[in-house]
């Protein structure tokens, strides 16, 4: 707790820091956006992380996405040893091979990418070998209708710093510690601020609030959470557990999905925690996200692609229902 409060004792203080980098991705002519959502991937295959690929590439032709989003975990188990690591197209380019996966994946970095090269998995060097993706620390894509706000939660974590065990992480770019995250967060605030798109939608690796394995992130929760919370920041998504989940909150609006399915899971854990789970599945999928000006709807797919849960929300949300069917709808 104690370091939470310096921390934020210095983003109080801290300079006015650089704008967050901002890519323009255009909706649909019909104002509409379709994305998968995948997470905890890069296992160059194993694990079922072709048959979800092969899945991901079923819906995503069906839905016509315009793009998929990564939450993080990019490369088991110690990111990229560099930008010639064989492992990036053993992993990501000869798995993600369906037609309707040859769009632009925007990726944010997981703890495991942080512990191999992190500076050759931001190079642009991986866009001339694959030029889908599109990897950065911090920063926004904009499309129309929604912002989608990236986050790079490593740095949050504070035993990845003190406690790092047989681990190396790679902090080059983000030493010192504080004054990073005091920067980070000043940043976010200002841009969501700014926002003017009908949805906004944070997304980084770490938790915020979990059932599973790793569970809650406290630093997440002390330092991050009130930003989004106070400029009204709809859902956060995220991986880092190895499941699918989505949990409300019950003291705000804001919704929490995790996509964390897209290789090793089935861990067995479950630890509920202060907000309300509305839905669990300890294996193996994917998340879709269709958004246009007056709804949201999330749906979670398993390993053979079956519709396991689905989440409707409205841009004028008034009251929240959960039937029985396991789909929820909010109006």
């Amino acid at each position: 707790m104690g370091a939470a409060v310096v921390l934020l004792v210095a983003l109080l203080c801290a300079p006015a820091a650089g704008e967050l980098e901002r890519l323009e991705h255009p909706a649909k002519n019909d104002g509409s956006l379709s994305v998968l959502v995948v997470g905890d991937w890069g296992r160059k295959g194993t694990y079922n992380q072709s048959r979800v690929a092969e899945q991901m590439g079923k819906v995503g032709e069906q839905l016509d996405i315009d793009f998929v989003i990564s939450t993080g975990d990019n490369f088991y188990e110690n990111g990229l040893t560099g930008t010639d690591d064989q492992a990036f197209e053993q992993s990501f380019t000869d798995i993600y091979t369906a037609n309707s996966l040859q769009k632009p994946w925007y990726l944010v970095l997981g703890n495991h990418d942080y512990r191999g090269d992190v500076l050759a998995q931001l190079s642009p060097v991986l866009q001339k070998i694959d030029s889908r993706f599109i990897c950065k620390r911090s920063f926004i894509v904009n499309a129309e209708i929604v912002d989608f706000f990236f986050v790079d939660t490593t740095p949050f974590q504070l035993k990845y710093w003190t406690h790092p065990k047989d681990d190396h992480y790679d902090w080059r770019g983000v030493a010192p510690r504080e004054k990073y995250l005091a920067n980070l967060l000043k940043d976010l605030d200002v841009a969501i601020k700014k926002s003017t798109a009908t949805w906004k939608i944070a997304v980084g690796h770490h938790t915020v609030r979990s059932v599973s394995d790793h569970g809650d992130t406290e630093e997440l929760l002390q330092l991050l959470l009130p930003v989004l919370q106070a400029n009204g920041v709809n859902f956060y998504i995220n991986g880092h557990d190895h499941c699918l989940e989505h949990i409300s909150s019950k003291d705000s609006p804001i919704q929490y999905f995790t996509s964390g399915g897209g290789s090793k899971a089935w861990r067995g854990v479950y630890q509920p925690n202060e907000d309300n789970l509305e839905f669990f599945y300890d294996g193996q999928g994917f998340m879709s996200l269709q958004l246009d000006h007056s709804q949201a709807e999330f749906t979670f797919y398993d390993v053979d692609g079956n519709m396991l849960y689905q989440y409707t929300r409205s841009s004028l949300m008034k009251t929240g229902d959960l039937h029985a069917s396991g789909f929820a709808t909010e109006e």
